[in-house]
C-alpha cells in the first residue's frame, strides 16, 4: 500500500510542479500542496524501501558540498556564433550548404535566444542522473544538486518507454520581473543585490548550499539535445514537439523558413 500510494503522489506533485513552474497554471492551493508534500515525507521517513530518486523530496540536499567534481560531456557543448546582419546570414547559409554539399533551400528554425546559463542534463533510462554547466565546452561542473532544485526540470521524463540516454541542453535563467523582485528583497533586508538576471543565474547555480539555490526563482528552457541512445529525431521542430511532451519546458516561439533573410 505504501508502494501504490508513494507512487502515486510523486506523480500528483510533479503534476502540480509542471502546472505552476512552467505552464504558470496552479490548479491547487498551497495549502493543499504542501499537505500532499507531507504525506509524501512522512510516507518517506517511515519506509526505507521506498524508491526515493525521481521523488520531490530530493531537490534539495540535506548538506552543502565542499567543492563541485566536473564532468565531461559526451559530445562537445559549443557556444552560438553571433551575427548582426542579413548577409551574415546568407553567408551562414552558404557555409551549411557547402558543407552538406548541397544547393537547394535548407528549412531553418529560428527560437529566440536567452542570455543564461548554459546547462546539460543528463537522463537515463528515463530518470535525471547528472547535470552539467558548459564549462569549457568539454568538461563542466557537476551541478546536479543544485539543477534537481528548480522545480521545471521533470527528475523522470514522462514517458513509459524512456530512451537509455537522453541528454538536454538549455539555459537556465530568472526572468526580469523574477529578478527585480528578488533584488528589492534583498536591499531591504540589507544584503548585496545582483548586477543583472544572467550573473545572478549563473551565481545561483554554483552555490554549494542547495537550499540557497531553491530560494531563488530560476527557471530552465531547453533548446536541443546532447547525446542520445534509443530515439532519434530528423528535425529541430520534432525535438521541440518532444522536449514539450516529456514535461521540459522549451520555447514557446519559434519560426520555420528556407530563405534565410526573413527570419
Amino acid at each position: 500500500m505504501n508502494h501504490r500510494r508513494h507512487e502515486e503522489l510523486k506523480k500528483i506533485i510533479s503534476h502540480h510542479d509542471y502546472l505552476y513552474h512552467v505552464l504558470d497554471r496552479p490548479e491547487i492551493s498551497d495549502f493543499e500542496y504542501d499537505r500532499l508534500f507531507k504525506e509524501l515525507l512522512e510516507l518517506e521517513q517511515s519506509d526505507p524501501t521506498l524508491t526515493l530518486k525521481d521523488s520531490p523530496s530530493q531537490r534539495v540536499g540535506s548538506s552543502p558540498l565542499e567543492s563541485f567534481s566536473k564532468g565531461k560531456h559526451r559530445i562537445p557543448m559549443i557556444s552560438l556564433g553571433n551575427s548582426y546582419t542579413a548577409e551574415e546570414i546568407g553567408d551562414f547559409d552558404k557555409r551549411i550548404k557547402s558543407y552538406l554539399k548541397r544547393s537547394d533551400p535548407i528549412e531553418y528554425l529560428c527560437e529566440p535566444k536567452f542570455d543564461g546559463l548554459a546547462i546539460e542534463l543528463i537522463y537515463e533510462n528515463g530518470f535525471l542522473t547528472s547535470a552539467l554547466t558548459r564549462g569549457d565546452g568539454t568538461t563542466g561542473e557537476v551541478v546536479t544538486h543544485n539543477i534537481k532544485t528548480i522545480k521545471s526540470i521533470p527528475l523522470r521524463l514522462k514517458t513509459d518507454n524512456p530512451p537509455k540516454l537522453f541528454e538536454v541542453r538549455g539555459e537556465v535563467l530568472i526572468f526580469k520581473k523574477d529578478f527585480l523582485a528578488m533584488n528589492a528583497e534583498y536591499e531591504e533586508m540589507g544584503l548585496n543585490i545582483f548586477a543583472n538576471p544572467r550573473n545572478a543565474a549563473a551565481g545561483t547555480v554554483r552555490q554549494l548550499d542547495s537550499s540557497v539555490t531553491a530560494s531563488r526563482p530560476l527557471r530552465f528552457f531547453a533548446y536541443g539535445l546532447g547525446a542520445i541512445d534509443g530515439i532519434s529525431f530528423e528535425t529541430q521542430k520534432a525535438v521541440q514537439v518532444c522536449l514539450v511532451s516529456l514535461d521540459s519546458q522549451s520555447r514557446k516561439s519559434s519560426r520555420e523558413s528556407a530563405q534565410p533573410h526573413r527570419l
